[in-house]
């Protein structure tokens, strides 16, 4: 007996199958609406999912195709030489090439159609026997023809032409009546009637078996609901063609794999039709099967869209070739889902445990009472040997820590040895990441207005600006809501959105420019929920534009701006290096940390302590490069690769610290006492560079006013003291003035 869970035991697969198909019709005949039910399915153009939009000639309410023109309009378009397409539309004939009236004997009052040379039928016989004169001259006096009965006009109801000899069609309708084998002049005469759909626009069902019929009328029903992306009613034809050729009274009789090796040339062509196809077959299958949790958890590969997650993700336990095993990671996933975790995550955690299972089995471990500490001693070598400590490496024991830490917290199973845990010894020390803020040259060069302005997409363009200036994630920036801004009590604007990392809402100031964009996009994107919403496959807005959808975008605006690093290669850079060189820009400017932090909506200061890392390089970077000179003008070196550099470098932002000067630095030790308070000119410890020479400059001005006035008034001690600083202030100033000099002729011939 094989027995699935919630169901009924039956005693082979064909019963099953039977039983499944059985099933499965009541379901299509409860679900399915009264307006799906037709055997022939009319879409008018401007459906939102199943018409290609109206043609964009006025008075033509045929679906759009190429161009915005149906096919009969872009064919005619085409023919007459692809002129500028507005002009085409304002002027063109929004009849059909089969209602266009056909035209008509030049002479005025004949109204018979043309046959030759612009001539009914009898006057051209009548001119070509009077020996084909000159034309115009034979127009100016045309003999009389014989006339149909009063009254009498083609039988094509459009068409104003009389009637040719006994036929009851104007020339041109009645070889093309003849052409056809002469069928019933009603029924031909019907086929020119104005019809509101088009076979493109139809989709008929009665060449299909009556199972097969509900399904495909059930898919139909469902792309309506969605309402997600259009699909054609000819690319539904060509799938209702397709299975007319083969046996099967069911989309489940054959698997998804099997259907895709059938239908069409192979991948990628007839991509379309493919795609309607499986889709139609997984409607039909959680139909079936979909029981929510309690019918998704036995299985060994889980359907998320039947779990409330968006498109057609899957989680495989088929890795996993312990049962015991299985169960317990899946008790552990469905509690992690229940609990909010992103998808990602969840998928990482069963990576990490098939890994585990996959070695387990490996070593012999029979149940998970025989995992102890000294299985995961074996385990984590194993790790060890394959990974040396990379990020991954962390995650795989993280992971299998916090399963362990579950079935103990949960009472999942009780055989689980207390010696089975994970310390925080057991963890490899994390490598130092290298610093993501993009260089002031690749920046300076995306920043330019006519680079920006090489977007061809202004919805991308207010991305880009956003993610440089707010350091929002990628993410968060395309699902920004439609309205995401707001102002507090003095006006000033600020992006509210949702950072999806944290599972929260968050604010961050802008500034005019990006608040008036947004404004303008707001307008652009009209009544749809998100800021930036999809612009394919998307009739109501519903959808966000995606992230891989920008950055291919950004890739090719990057090509095209033809940005270049500081070796002359084309610079390469993701979305989230924005966020990365923001944090590093704002600490450059002495934004405090806890503001950084906040702006960029880090949910602990660690995060942004790496950005204080970055910014303590850059101005440590600039110090050792910087000529420092002495009271006396004398160099003082400080070799930045030699031992005593990380001391002389924390000596140094101690005196920062401690010693706040406004002309250099204090190189005194921080544990001694200074002898020379507030006379750091007179004081051997007194280290400057060129960056504060406007100081020294001013405070030269001022020594010498002090001398003069001092000298005027006889006070010779308080003159001789500011001699010995103006001395130092000319040497500091000399040295400073010739290294400047140096470096500005340098960067002159560069």
């Amino acid at each position: 007996m094989v027995h699935r869970h919630r169901r009924a035991a039956v005693s082979s697969p064909a019963a099953a199958s039977a039983g499944r198909s059985s099933g499965l019709l009541e379901g299509l005949v409860g679900a399915l609406r009264p307006e799906f039910r037709s055997e022939t399915l009319c879409f008018v153009a401007s459906d939102p999912v199943f018409g290609g939009g109206e043609c964009r000639v006025s008075g033509c309410l045929r679906s759009a195709r190429g161009r915005g023109l149906c096919p009969g309009h872009h064919q005619r378009w085409k023919d007459e030489g692809r002129e500028d397409l507005g002009v085409f539309v304002d002027t063109t004939d929004p009849l059909w090439q089969r209602q266009r009236p056909n035209a008509k004997c030049r002479i005025e009052l004949c109204g018979y159609g043309v046959s030759r040379s612009g001539l009914c039928q009898l006057h051209f016989q009548r001119w070509a026997r009077s020996g084909r004169p000159d034309l115009d001259t034979w127009l100016s006096e045309p003999p009389t023809v014989k006339q149909p009965a009063a009254g009498a006009r083609c039988w094509i109801a459009h068409c104003e032409l009389w009637p040719q000899a006994t036929t009851p069609f104007c020339h041109s309708h009645a070889a093309t009546w003849r052409v056809n084998g002469r069928p019933d002049v009603e029924v031909f005469s019907h086929g020119f009637l104005p019809v509101a759909n088009r076979a493109d626009e139809t989709i008929r069902l009665d060449g299909l078996g009556p199972q097969l019929k509900l399904e495909i009328q059930y898919a139909l029903q469902c792309r309506r609901d969605e309402m997600i992306r259009k699909t054609m009613p000819a690319v539904v034809m060509q799938v209702v063609r397709f299975l007319t050729t083969t046996t099967a009274c069911s989309l489940l009789e054959h698997t998804e794999e099997a259907w895709r090796a059938q239908i069409g040339r192979p991948a990628p062509k007839d991509g379309n039709p493919r795609a309607f196809l499986i889709y139609a077959r997984r409607k039909l299958e959680d139909l079936a099967d979909a029981d929510g949790w309690e019918g998704e958890f036995p299985r060994d590969i889980w359907q998320l869209r039947r779990l409330g997650c968006d498109g057609n993700q899957t989680l495989s336990f088929t890795g996993i070739p312990q049962a015991w095993m299985r169960d317990l990671v899946k008790r552990w996933l469905r509690w992690r889902l229940s609990a909010g975790l992103n998808l990602e995550t969840v998928r990482r955690g069963l990576r990490s445990l098939t890994r585990f299972a996959i070695f387990c089995q490996r070593v012999g471990v029979k149940s998970l009472g025989d995992i102890d500490r000294v299985v995961l001693e074996r385990y984590l070598a194993d790790l060890h040997a394959e990974w040396a400590g990379r990020q991954r490496h962390n995650d795989h024991i993280g992971q299998l820590a916090s399963f362990l830490h579950a079935i103990r917290q949960h009472r999942w199973d009780d055989s689980l040895p207390a010696t089975a845990l994970i310390f925080s010894d057991d963890y490899p020390k994390r490598t130092e990441l290298a610093p993501r803020a993009l260089a002031e040259q690749v920046m300076a060069q995306i920043e330019r207005p006519e680079n920006l302005d090489r977007w061809d997409n202004p919805a991308f363009r207010l991305i880009t600006l956003i993610l440089i200036r707010c350091g929002l994630r990628v993410t968060d920036a395309t699902r920004l809501a439609r309205e995401c801004v707001v102002t507090d009590g003095e006006g000033a604007p600020y992006l509210r959105y949702v950072n999806h990392k944290m599972k929260r809402e968050a604010l961050v100031p802008i500034d005019e420019e990006v608040h008036a964009l947004i404004a303008e996009q707001q307008v652009r994107v009209n009544s749809a929920p998100w800021l930036f919403p999809r612009r394919t496959k998307n009739p109501d807005g519903r959808a966000p534009v995606s992230s891989s959808t920008y950055r291919l975008a950004l890739y090719r605006w990057l090509e095209r701006c033809n940005v270049r690093d500081a070796h002359g290669r084309a610079a390469h850079l993701t979305p989230h290096q924005w966020r990365h060189t923001l944090g590093t820009r704002l600490l450059n400017r002495d934004v405090p940390q806890e503001v950084v932090r906040r702006i960029l909506d880090h949910d602990s200061a660690q995060m942004t302590a790496h950005y204080a890392r970055l910014h303590d390089t850059t101005v440590r970077r600039h110090w050792e490069a910087a000529r420092k000179v002495d009271i006396s003008g004398r160099q003082v070196v400080i070799d930045p690769a030699g031992p005593l550099a990380e001391a002389a470098w924390a000596k140094q932002r101690i005196g920062r610290a401690t010693q706040a000067l406004p002309n250099g630095f204090c190189g005194l030790p921080v544990q001694q006492a200074c002898p020379h308070a507030n006379a750091c000119l007179t004081c051997p410890m007194f280290l400057t560079t060129a960056e504060f020479l406007s100081q020294h400059r001013q405070q030269r001005e001022q020594t010498v006013q002090i001398i003069t006035a001092a000298e005027a008034r006889d006070q010779a001690r308080l003159a001789e003291m500011n001699k010995q600083v103006l001395a130092n202030l000319d040497r500091i100033i000399s040295s400073l003035e010739d290294d400047h000099a140096t470096v500005d002729e340098v960067a002159d011939a560069g």
